[in-house]
């Protein structure tokens, strides 16, 4: 018998002082079988950091022709591909030829991205931004989410903190283009 997907419903509070986004977030976000916690809550992390109007979860890891999370307007015209991991090159240039704006939300190792893109040319890859999120964050965040969770996350100058029940977690995240990354 096929494993089905585990849903995990999540209430968060978000203040992005930055952009003076503060809104309460509630969804779902579905487990496929094959992928690990670490990603979902790398997935959670970039709906809350990348939010805009619009923006929804793909099927991502069950669909290739998807992204992890992506943003439509009213016409269905798409505006916002984000994928989360070390997607492949060509994935992501076909990708920023159908969206006005693509990120990455990376939570492995930066290097991992920048071999999947080194001597690979990336359509309009200066337009592209990269987050990287530090692995070991992610981690102690999978140890601690539950199928119903509640967290409040604040992200301002770089920094994100999100709360879990009494738990804290800290960390910095780094953006970058994704030419600057091709560069090196």
């Amino acid at each position: 018998m096929a494993k089905t997907a585990t849903v995990y419903r999540l209430t968060v509070e978000l203040s992005d002082i930055d952009r003076g986004l503060y809104e309460t977030l509630d969804f779902r976000v579905a487990q496929h079988p094959s992928e690990g916690l670490d990603r979902v809550v790398a997935r959670i992390l970039s709906y809350a950091l990348l939010h805009e109007e619009y923006l929804e979860f793909g099927r991502g890891i069950s669909d290739g022709d998807e992204p992890d999370l992506w943003s439509h307007d009213l016409t269905g015209r798409l505006l916002h591909w984000i994928d989360v991991g070390t997607p492949s090159a060509d994935r992501i240039h076909a990708a920023s030829k159908k969206a006005s704006n693509v990120s990455i939300v990376c939570h492995k190792r930066p290097d991992a991205l920048a071999r999947e893109m080194a001597g690979r040319r990336v359509h309009n890859a200066e337009a592209i931004t990269v987050l990287y999120l530090e692995p070991t964050f992610v981690e102690r965040l999978a140890n601690v989410l539950d199928r119903t969770s509640s967290w409040t996350i604040v992200y301002t100058d770089g920094e994100l903190n999100v709360t879990v029940g009494n738990e804290s977690f800290a960390t910095s995240v780094a953006r970058a283009s994704l030419s600057s990354i091709i560069a090196t």
